[in-house]
């Protein structure tokens, strides 16, 4: 099986001068970061020691402004300036990530047609979520054939309803959130054709900047003057989720600064706030764990992969449901903060998923 990695790359530059390859500087920042030495950082990321002064002189001509910064003691740190560049690089890879995932997923299946591979091949929509980022690495590992397109979760159920992919990701609240939006997803979902297996159980709640500056505790605190809130995109089961609680609780969007705001997975949210362009996002409990973020805890919810009744006892499908039912694979999302693999690969019905719901 062919395997595609597509990675962001960006440049800077300032009038005709020539353009700054950040990639590499980002590298060393990140390294000096970790290290508090530019002799140790160099040699972490493979670079000679003069080369890397050299690279770092060149990055603060650019900006005319010193991008490192030496303490008596401390060691060497980075300046504001460097820090927002580090900031930049990771709020771009957490916003194109899906998009790049998915498109290296399809290179793959396109490459695999034109070499006359003839395995079979299951094609997964979903939303992008830590234990299904977990999954496709584990699935790389035992060389399982699968196309993945990362989609919002109400794209991805429609489009099991047109036979456009095998498994549709989709997430539902817990307790009394459920009965809704279990109302949006039974629109494609049909208890004569469909059935699920669960993926995980995660809690959703409000990331704040770490010590929780604000003192926010709950969701009426998101229509407070002068809190800016950073939401994810229209479609996304985080949004629909979010909604439905505020309406619950009688907090109109209107009130919130910043709800209009969309970012595509519960990294970027997690960037931008940890980058101080907003106080408050809403997500799952390993985003703000992985950013340093505080978590304010106010929902579970379990992830599942719906699929066809015809389809669950293909045997390339028996494989996917075995994996995800190994010791193996349930360490992994165990190892996610805020992630739960009690159930993981359990096959359920519609009924017996959700009962009078």
């Amino acid at each position: 099986m062919f395997k595609v990695q597509i990675r962001p790359h960006w440049e800077i530059s300032f009038d005709a001068q020539a353009p700054l390859d950040t990639s590499a500087l980002l590298s060393l920042l990140l390294a000096v970061q970790d290290q508090g030495s530019i002799a140790q950082a160099a040699k972490s990321v493979k670079l000679s020691y003069r080369y890397a002064w050299g690279l770092l002189r060149e990055a603060e001509r650019l900006f005319g402004a010193s991008l490192l910064q030496t303490g008596r003691g401390r060691g060497t740190s980075l300046t504001p300036l460097a820090e927002k560049l580090v900031w930049a690089d990771r709020r771009i890879a957490a916003r194109l990530s899906p998009t790049l995932d998915s498109l290296a997923s399809e290179l793959e299946s396109e490459l695999g047609k034109m070499a006359a591979e003839k395995l079979q091949m299951i094609r997964m929509d979903a939303s992008h979520g830590f234990a299904v980022a977990a999954l496709m690495a584990h699935l790389d590992k035992v060389e399982m054939p699968i196309e993945l397109r990362y989609r919002n979760s109400t794209d991805a159920v429609a489009a099991l309803a047109r036979r456009e992919c095998d498994l549709a990701g989709f997430h539902v609240p817990c307790g009394e959130y459920e009965k809704a939006a279990m109302a949006w997803y039974t629109r494609w979902l049909d208890p004569g054709q469909h059935c699920l297996v669960q993926l995980a159980v995660r809690h959703q709640g409000l990331f704040v900047a770490a010590g929780n500056p604000l003192s926010i505790a709950e969701l009426a605190d998101l229509a407070r003057p002068g809190v800016r809130f950073v939401n994810r995109q229209v479609g996304s089961g985080t949004r629909m989720l979010l909604e439905l609680m505020l309406s619950a609780q009688g907090v109109s969007p209107h009130d919130i600064g910043g709800f209009s705001s969309a970012e595509f997975t519960h990294s970027a949210v997690a960037a931008y706030i940890a980058s101080g362009m907003a106080d408050v996002g809403f997500g799952v409990r390993t985003a703000a764990q992985r950013f340093g973020l505080d978590f304010i805890p106010l929902v579970r919810e379990r992830y599942f992969f719906a699929m066809r009744l015809d389809a669950a006892g293909e045997p390339l499908m028996r494989q996917f449901i075995a994996i995800l039912q190994t010791p193996e694979y349930h360490a992994r999302v165990d190892e996610l903060t805020g992630y739960d693999a009690a159930d993981t690969g359990r096959i359920l019905s519609l009924d017996e998923a959700f009962g009078a719901a």
